[in-house]
């Protein structure tokens, strides 16, 4: 399902996209892949040095984010619903 008519949401993750790739751009001094290959590298010995958060990030973009998952239930472990219906009204 796609997001509703006149979501925006989409355009402003590329414009923060844009915004990394010119800022590695104006960094690089010879190539955009180089310098991204260099920040790689301080990524993998933050990893070394047994850096939390570098050590999730390397996970994540290695395996992807972990799903989240919500226990919907009560406290006794039985289910919260019994049924789910559908009724459509029609107005008069």
């Amino acid at each position: 399902m796609g997001a509703p008519i006149g979501n925006k949401n989409a355009a402003k993750a590329k414009l923060w996209h844009g915004a990394i790739l010119r800022a590695v751009k104006k960094r690089s001094a010879s190539d955009d892949l180089e310098y991204l290959d260099d920040l790689a590298e301080k990524l993998l010995d933050a990893c070394a040095q047994q850096d939390l958060p570098a050590l999730k990030e390397l996970g994540d973009r290695l395996d992807g984010k972990s799903h989240q998952s919500i226990d919907v239930g009560n406290p006794d472990g039985t289910s919260l619903f019994s049924k789910v219906e559908r009724v459509i009204i029609e107005a008069k």
